[in-house]
Order: C-alpha cells, then sequence, then structure tokens
C-alpha cells in the first residue's frame, strides 16, 4: 500500500504538532485554555470564599500560630481545586463561555 506524498506531510504536520503539545486545529486550543483559564478563575474565587469562611473557625486541635495559618490556607486551596473539578458552583462555565465569545468578536 502506497502512501501520497501529501498524505505523508499532512501526518507528519499532524505529529509534529501532536509530539510538539499543539493541536491540530487551533480552536480547540483556544477552548482547552478558555477552560483552564475559567477553571483556574473559579479556584481562585473559592478559596477567597473558603478563607474568609475559616477567618471565623476556631484553633481546634492546632495551637494556633503562624503554622496553622499556614496550613489553613494550604487547606482552602485544595478545597477549590477539589470544588472546582467536582464541578464547580458554575462560574468557570461563565467564564469559559465569556473568554470564547471575547475572542469570537475579535
Amino acid at each position: 500500500m502506497a502512501i501520497s506524498t501529501g498524505a505523508f506531510i499532512v501526518a507528519m504536520a499532524f505529529l509534529t504538532a501532536a509530539l510538539s503539545g499543539k493541536t491540530a486545529n487551533p480552536a480547540a486550543g483556544r477552548a482547552a485554555k478558555a477552560k483552564a483559564a475559567g477553571e483556574d478563575f473559579e479556584a481562585v474565587f473559592l478559596n477567597s470564599m473558603f478563607q474568609q469562611m475559616f477567618s471565623g473557625v476556631g484553633q481546634g486541635p492546632f495551637s494556633g500560630g503562624h503554622g496553622a495559618n499556614i496550613w489553613r490556607s494550604f487547606l482552602t486551596d485544595e478545597y477549590s481545586k477539589s470544588f472546582v473539578k467536582a464541578g464547580g458552583i458554575g462560574i468557570a462555565a461563565q467564564v469559559t463561555r465569556e473568554l470564547l465569545a471575547q475572542q469570537e468578536v475579535r
């Protein structure tokens, strides 16, 4: 079975793009970046909300101090990432839609 020169060039371009981490479809790449940006934005928002929520919580079994505050910041960061990974509260989808709409206008 012989392959045409044109098909070979297209296949090589696709493989090169795949190996370099670029997608063959630029629109799909933009959509993936917009989705990631939306999820990052929602995680930052949720992290801020969780930090405010935990600011009024007592120290519990921790002795308080600087170490407990650092641990609490790590905890709220992981909570926010977990919420977004589980579907979030809808902010990421809205941000993604708006980012893609802004790109369409340009």
